[in-house]
């Protein structure tokens, strides 16, 4: 089976109004920069993406959120967005807020084929509404249903032409997770390589979990800053 397509566009071809999407990164690193530039130009929209941040205001996610094609957002940690911001507070955009943690497992009980599990994580807040509380040892323990996607949409640092992948320090933390939960897993590398250059002992994510690769390029590799505002 031939994995590897042409570039991003190629890629995403498939993907179209509706769609749940996971897309991978943690902070403003390891976003899969290429293949939301190709959402961006496909315009597919009312999309609901499952990350752990949503991007800032003119990167990443932030991109999607501007052309408005994002209808729900699901993640853990969107405090540097403005756009995100004044689209939850209008009511445009439906947002879930999830512990960090519990969204991690979420994506990694999807992965293993475990529809749900129980958490303390939320136990009496808001996050507790409308779900089931059973008493463990006790303890309360909220249940959260893991999380699937259509496709889920990451970038590593290296792959193989038969999708075998390694990342680099914390772009792994929620990429190698999200690349098994999804029916289609669409990776964008910044080195792609051919099968035996890659020391089996270092990969992250063996190839039967991708369906599509291609070589990204023009990566940014940004940095998050500590702003003030006064």
């Amino acid at each position: 089976m031939n994995k590897v397509v042409s570039n991003a566009d190629e890629a995403i071809h498939d993907i179209a109004d509706n769609a749940t999407l996971m897309l991978g990164g943690f902070g403003l690193c390891g976003i899969p920069e290429n293949t939301i530039a190709a959402l961006v130009r496909k315009g597919v929209k009312n999309l609901t993406c499952i990350s752990n941040n949503a991007g800032v205001d003119d990167f990443g996610l932030g991109l999607l959120l501007q052309t408005r094609q994002i209808k729900k957002m699901m993640s853990s940690y969107v405090g540097e967005n403005a756009t995100f911001e004044k689209q939850l507070l209008s009511g445009e955009l439906e947002v879930d807020l999830i512990p960090q943690g519990t969204l991690a497992t979420r994506i990694q009980m999807a992965g293993m084929g475990i529809p749900a599990f129980f958490t303390p994580a939320g136990v009496g807040t808001e996050i507790a509404e409308g779900k089931e509380v059973r008493h463990f040892n006790g303890k309360d323990y909220l249940m959260e249903l893991a999380l699937h996607a259509d496709f889920a949409i990451v970038k590593a640092w290296k792959g193989d032409t038969m999708g075998n992948l390694v990342f680099r320090k914390t772009t792994r933390n929620f990429s190698t997770s999200m690349a098994k939960a999804g029916n289609i897993t669409i990776v964008e590398v910044e080195h792609l390589v051919q099968p035996g250059e890659l020391d089996p002992d270092q990969i992250h994510v063996p190839g039967i979990y991708v369906h599509r690769i291609f070589q990204g390029a023009n990566y940014e590799n940004r940095i998050e800053r500590r702003t003030v505002k006064m």
